[in-house]
């Protein structure tokens, strides 16, 4: 019987994963030119985490968990995105005491959410994000969107459209909150059960709902930019000027509601108006969440972050035509006529691999013109051919594919004049 991948995950194979490569390379570059450290946290976590820091209203908890029950009848959840696991590890490992300050920290690893799969998005999917906790600098807010506007930037992709909002801070949200449950109050009963029961518990979340997004009282729903007090005005105006300073395009947009119970003040998305990139434009979103360390048990250490879909960023990729630059070939591959000659590769392959060559040679008893066409296969750079008579006289004939230009060396000194060949 065959088995089948589970739906909504996904192979990655040889000829797609060095792309992945290249964009988790460019991350990391970009990570360490920001000063953020990399940090890896489980797979999965106490579900408690979860249903304490994302919140019991949002459609990550209600639906889109894999939740399941350990052996000690403890129930445990596969991480549904990484800001969670990272605050809970920043408290846990008193990372609070650390003498440099801002802990700036970022991920990159493996999500589970049980929901429609489709373009772009999967059950298991990769997500890179950054986390910058102990600093309300509004500086800081703007850095993150700049190391995330970056990572785009510099694959090439030009289409983009960072939109920005302020979500206040807890006295300005209390006041939307009031103003957001008299306007959707009297007709509530128009929205799909999700919006009623966020009535009461997070009226906020209904401006994100993706059933009733079209509803007429969606567009004349109170904003919250009505409702920020004059800290939060400022904090968010600091925002918008050092966004300016950095030469980063950007739109606010009073409606943004990032899906997350954890956030406050700053909330931004990424989105790519590329043609035929689908629907669903969203790249990347984040936001600030002051207050989620002493949820999770430790001092007072505000925190922002952002989080992107390595899927989501190729499909972008995909959608602007961008090629990345990887160049996969091998630097020599071995053709061995005879059997004596055959039986001597097996030794000196593995001496050009530890003189930091890539090398191969034939494995399938391939006739001499097969081994050529495996080499070129492989794009191989040189072809050295290895024959009984050149064995016995200790040579070896290296070729370079590119130029054509043939010589003969001795086998001892292969990997110093494959050096030399390619220092022409």
């Amino acid at each position: 019987m065959q088995i089948n991948i589970p739906r909504g995950t996904q192979d990655i194979l040889p000829g797609t994963v060095e792309k992945w490569q290249y964009i988790e390379n460019r991350i990391k570059d970009l990570c360490d030119r920001f000063q953020y450290n990399e940090i890896r946290t489980p797979i999965f976590e106490h579900t408690e985490l979860f249903l304490r820091s994302v919140g019991d209203t949002t459609d990550i908890v209600t639906k889109e968990m894999y939740t399941f029950e350990d052996r000690g009848e403890r129930s445990l959840t596969l991480r549904p995105e990484g800001t969670a696991s990272v605050v809970r590890s920043f408290v846990e490992n008193k990372m609070f005491g650390l003498p440099s300050q801002p802990v700036k920290l970022f991920y990159l690893g493996q999500m589970f959410r049980y929901e429609r799969p489709q373009a772009g998005r999967f059950r298991q999917f990769v997500q890179f994000g950054v986390e910058a906790i102990g600093s309300k600098d509004p500086a800081i807010d703007a850095e993150v969107m700049a190391l995330a506007y970056s990572v785009y930037e510099s694959l090439g992709l030009s289409k983009l459209k960072l939109v920005v909002n302020s979500l206040g801070d807890k006295e300005s949200r209390l006041a939307h909150r009031e103003a957001l449950m008299g306007h959707f109050s009297p007709s509530i009963g128009e929205f799909c059960k999700d919006c009623q029961s966020r009535l009461e518990k997070n009226p906020m979340r209904i401006l994100d709902c993706k059933k009733d997004h079209d509803h007429p009282l969606m567009k004349s729903a109170p904003s919250i930019l009505e409702y920020l007090n004059e800290d939060s005005k400022q904090y968010f105006e600091k925002v918008q000027a050092y966004l300016t300073a950095l030469n980063i395009p950007y739109e606010v947009d009073s409606n943004l509601v990032r899906g997350l119970d954890y956030y406050n003040h700053t909330a931004f998305e990424i989105m790519s108006e590329a043609e035929g990139f689908g629907a669903i434009t969203t790249l990347c979103g984040g936001g600030r969440y002051n207050g989620l360390t002493e949820e999770l048990g430790g001092p007072e250490a505000p925190g922002i972050g952002f989080a992107m879909s390595l899927e989501r960023l190729l499909a972008a990729l995909q959608a602007e035509g961008i090629e990345l630059p990887i160049e996969k070939k091998i630097d020599c591959y071995l053709v061995a006529l005879g059997e004596e000659a055959k039986d001597y590769t097996v030794g000196l392959l593995n001496e050009l691999r530890k003189a930091g060559f890539s090398a191969e040679r034939d494995y399938l008893d391939r006739k001499v013109k097969g081994q050529f066409k495996a080499a070129d296969r492989l794009q191989a750079k040189f072809v050295a051919i290895l024959g009984e008579d050149e064995l016995k006289e200790n040579k070896i004939n290296v070729k370079s594919q590119e130029t054509g230009e043939q010589k003969q060396v001795n086998l001892d000194h292969l990997a110093a004049a494959l050096k030399d060949f390619q220092s022409y």
